[in-house]
């Protein structure tokens, strides 16, 4: 009976090895590889991280926009491009943060088409970029090369994921604020 038990003992062991071997290798090879430097810990969670953050990338967004799509983007919280970058165009989009794009008729409002495309941040943390960094992005690749974004987005409907009517709204507060701004002129 003792060498059956050894000989069963002996089987489990082989088959052991053999289901958990490789996971087991890796992860003796991976630890093998880590840095030995325990000096530059993961930080703890800084909550006012994404606050400066936040605010570089205005100051970045600031700097590479007109001063009026500044404005614009301050005061109502997305940014319209004109299609093919000329306003005699007839369309343009508007550029939410974290949203799609959207495209309108300029002279009719007509929502055109959603345009679902996404910049991760491949920085430490994998999370998203800041709100006027993702604002930038878009922004700078529809004024650079309008028709490999829209190429490569996930083209939708209007009101797959951003809602008509708030949309409308924000056409109706960007014509407000553009005929603010030339009165002011």
């Amino acid at each position: 009976m003792s060498a059956a038990v050894a000989i069963g003992a002996l089987v489990l062991a082989v088959l052991a090895v053999m289901a958990f071997g490789p996971s087991l290798t890796r992860w003796v090879r991976e630890r093998r590889e880590r840095p030995r430097d325990r000096r530059h810990p993961v930080p703890a969670y800084d909550p006012g991280r994404e606050r400066r953050a936040e605010r570089k990338a205005e100051e970045l967004l600031r700097s590479v926009v007109s001063p009026e799509e500044y404005a614009m983007y301050r005061e109502l919280g997305f940014l319209s491009v004109s299609g093919a970058g000329r306003q005699e165009s007839g369309y343009a989009y508007l550029i939410y943060p974290h949203r799609p794009i959207v495209a309108y008729d300029t002279t009719s409002g007509e929502l055109l088409n959603e345009y679902c495309v996404a910049f991760p941040d491949e920085g430490d943390d994998g999370g998203r970029l800041p709100d006027s960094d993702d604002v930038l992005a878009k922004w700078m690749s529809l004024r650079g090369g309008e028709r490999d974004l829209v190429g490569v987005a996930n083209m939708h409907v209007p009101g797959w994921q951003v809602d008509p009517g708030q949309v409308r709204r924000d056409l109706v507060r960007l014509r407000e604020w553009q005929g603010r701004r030339r009165v002011a002129a």
